[in-house]
C-alpha cells in the first residue's frame, strides 16, 4: 500500500508540474496580455498564482479533509523554508549573483509583515475571519507597492523574464512520460482557446491536488507520523522542483538575481495568499471554524523568520554580491532543517 501511495504522489508531481507549466501558466499569461496589465502588476498576480499554483490548491484541497487541515499550512510553511534556501543557494551555485537592492529590500519587507502575520495567527492555533481578512488585504497591498515601487525607486531591472522549459522537457523524462503527455494533451483544446485552457487545468490542478492530499495522509498514517510533517516535507519539496528547476535555468542564463527575486516574492503569495484565500473560502462560505496544530509548525515559522535575518546578513554583508559559497551554506542549512524535522518526527 506504501509503494502505491509513493507512486501516486510521484505521478500527481510530474503531471502537476506538466499541466501548470504548458496550460496554466501559458493560459495566465494570454490572460494577463489581454487585459493589459504592466509586467510588474501580472507577476504580482496571475504569474504568481501560475508558480504557485500547487501549494495553492493543496492547502485548499486540505480544508475538505476533517483532522488534517495542518497539513496545507504545512506545505506552504515548507515550501516557502525550500524556496528560501534552497532555490536562493541553487541560484547563486549555478553563477554569481549581483542583486538589485530596491525590489529585493520590498519583498524582504513583506516577506517579514507575512511571517509576522502568521506568528501571530498560529499563536492561538485558531484562524479567525479578521486575520483571515488581515492575509489578504497585506497581499493587495503589496500588489499595490509592486506596480508603483519602480516609481518611487529609480532602478533598472535585470530584464524581461524568459519563458523557459523547467527541466522536465528532457528527452529522457519524455520517451518515459510521452504516453501520459499525450492523454493530457487530449483534455486541452487549440492555444487560441486559452478561457477554456484556464478552465480546464484548474479541474486538472483540484484532481492531482486532491490526490497528492489523499496519499501523503495515507503514507503518513501508514508510516506512524503526523501528516503535517509530510507537508513540511515531501508535499513542500515535490510542489517546489519545477520553480527549483526553472530558477536555476534561469540562473545560467546570467538572471540569479531574477531567480532570487521571484523565490522570495513566491513566498509572499504563498504565506498570504496561499493560505488566507483558501482561509476565506472556509470562513465565509462553508462557515468553518479553522483550527491549526501548531506542534509541528511553529518552530519551523521561527525558521522562517530566521531566514530572512540570515538572507539579509549575507547580501548586505556582501554588498549585494554573492556567490556559489554562499550558495552552499544556504542548502547546507535547509539540508541541516530537513534532518531536525525527520528526526524529531521519528
Amino acid at each position: 500500500m506504501l509503494i502505491w501511495m509513493i507512486l501516486a504522489m510521484l505521478l500527481a508531481f510530474y503531471l502537476m508540474a506538466e499541466v501548470c507549466e504548458k496550460y496554466f501558466v501559458a493560459s495566465l499569461e494570454k490572460i494577463s496580455k489581454r487585459l493589459s496589465l504592466t509586467p510588474e502588476a501580472a507577476g504580482a498576480t496571475f504569474m504568481a498564482v501560475g508558480s504557485s499554483a500547487p501549494e495553492l490548491f493543496v492547502s485548499l484541497m486540505a480544508l475538505f479533509k476533517p483532522g488534517e487541515e495542518a497539513m496545507g499550512a504545512g506545505t506552504i510553511v515548507g515550501s516557502a523554508i525550500f524556496n528560501i534556501l534552497v532555490i536562493t543557494g541553487a541560484s547563486l551555485v549555478v553563477r554569481k549573483a549581483f542583486v538589485i537592492w530596491q525590489p529585493l529590500m520590498r519583498d524582504l519587507l513583506f516577506y517579514t509583515l507575512s511571517i509576522v502575520l502568521l506568528l501571530f495567527t498560529f499563536n492561538d492555533g485558531i484562524v479567525t475571519l479578521f486575520e483571515v481578512l488581515c492575509f489578504l488585504i497585506l497581499y493587495a497591498i503589496y500588489i499595490i507597492a509592486v506596480v508603483n515601487w519602480k516609481k518611487l525607486f529609480n532602478y533598472e531591472d535585470e530584464g524581461p523574464m524568459e519563458i523557459v522549459e523547467k527541466g522536465l522537457e528532457e528527452k529522457n523524462w519524455k520517451l518515459v512520460f510521452a504516453p501520459i503527455d499525450w492523454i493530457i494533451k487530449l483534455t486541452f483544446p487549440k492555444p487560441e482557446k486559452y478561457i477554456l485552457s484556464f478552465t480546464i487545468s484548474i479541474f486538472w490542478i483540484m484532481g492531482l491536488s486532491w490526490v497528492l492530499v489523499e496519499s501523503a495522509v495515507t503514507s503518513a498514517h501508514l508510516l506512524g507520523i503526523p501528516s503535517v510533517i509530510v507537508g513540511l516535507t515531501v508535499l513542500a519539496v515535490g510542489t517546489s522542483i519545477p520553480d527549483l528547476l526553472s530558477s536555476i535555468i534561469v540562473a545560467k542564463k546570467g538572471q540569479s538575481g531574477m531567480a532570487i527575486s521571484n523565490g522570495i516574492g513566491s513566498n509572499i503569495f504563498d504565506i498570504l495568499f496561499g493560505l488566507g484565500f483558501p482561509w476565506a473560502i472556509a470562513s465565509i462560505f462553508l462557515d468553518q471554524e479553522i483550527s491549526v496544530v501548531t506542534e509541528n509548525l511553529y518552530n519551523s515559522i521561527i525558521l522562517l523568520f530566521a531566514t530572512v535575518i540570515v538572507i539579509m546578513f549575507l547580501f548586505i554583508i556582501r554588498r549585494w554580491n554573492v556567490g556559489k559559497y554562499s550558495g552552499y551554506f544556504l542548502i547546507a542549512l535547509y539540508l541541516i532543517y530537513l534532518t531536525w524535522v525527520i528526526i524529531k518526527s521519528l
